[in-house]
């Protein structure tokens, strides 16, 4: 595949994640780990029904146990801490510091093999982290107990989801169908983690079910499919730092639904983050 065909194919999982927030605050009352599985477990029904048309079955053979056990890691890690970091700590500095994984990104692409760290990459990650920056520190936030805790896990968070990605450029030679497997692995364990630590809830209404399968299909589902091919086919800085239009897109949506209020600051954050992807690109 073409490296532009797939930094832009691994860009909508970007444009997918700035739907996110509004899409969780739509599904209350669902608890975190249930949602989990249900999204999981349509994010493998995608994946399953892809493979049906494509005839992709075939591709998973071979396939060592390790590199499930790593996806699987992988995306149930990330969420379980994220959502348990967001339980503990304030959202805007807890946001902040899980939104270090796209600079981390960056950062940690200059080791691979074939891949060339320039200062533009560094001087655009840094300019599109100072907008993201701007965006969820301007909404606030008081500090409890455990807020230490929680942003540890936040960081912890953000090197997860750095690795995750990182490492996923050096399996390119597996087959995304193999993102099936995951999902559903995921959706699993975090089921067995519900029925262990969560009281079970579901939607309340027509709108939360519609959210819930939204999340499920998009943000929580295809985009880890499309995520995939960026990382291991796509221009892995320019994606990194494209990723920070995922809490300007976040702000937005909320901003368009009633969740946020325009600001100067806002329109300051989306000149950072643009300059910044612009500067990346150029590199």
């Amino acid at each position: 595949m073409e490296k532009t065909k797939a930094t832009w194919i691994g860009f909508t999982a970007v444009l997918m994640w700035g739907a996110l927030a509004a899409l969780t605050i739509g599904t209350a009352p669902v608890p975190p780990l249930q949602l989990n599985a249900i999204c999981f477990a349509l994010g493998g029904g995608i994946g399953l029904g892809w493979m049906a048309a494509t005839g992709g079955f075939h591709r998973l053979k071979g396939i060592s146990w390790k590199v499930y056990a790593f996806g699987t890691a992988g995306l149930f890690g990330y969420h379980l801490i994220y959502f348990t970091a967001f339980r503990l700590a304030p959202y805007a500095q807890t946001s902040l510091i899980a939104y270090l994984w796209p600079l981390f990104i960056v950062l940690f692409s200059g080791l691979l093999p074939g891949e060339k760290l320039r200062p533009l990459h560094l001087i655009g990650a840094a300019l599109a982290f100072a907008g993201a920056a701007l965006i969820v520190l301007g909404r606030g936030a008081a500090m409890g107990p455990g807020a230490g805790l929680g942003m540890g896990l936040a960081f912890l968070c953000a090197l997860t989801w750095a690795g995750y990605s990182i490492l996923s450029r050096r399996l390119g030679d597996v087959p995304t169908e193999a993102v099936t497997l995951y999902c559903l692995a995921t959706a699993a364990l975090s089921a067995l983690c519900h029925l262990a630590l969560e009281t079970t809830a579901w939607p309340a209404t027509a709108a939360g079910w519609g959210a819930t399968a939204a999340l499920g299909l998009g943000p929580v589902g295809l985009a880890f499919f499309t995520w995939d091919v960026g990382m291991k086919r796509g221009d892995i800085q320019l994606l990194g730092t494209l990723s920070y239009a995922a809490p300007l897109l976040s702000t937005l949506i909320l901003i368009a639904t009633g969740g946020a209020e325009p600001t100067a600051s806002l329109a300051l954050s989306a000149l950072l983050i643009t300059a910044g992807a612009g500067l990346a690109s150029r590199a």
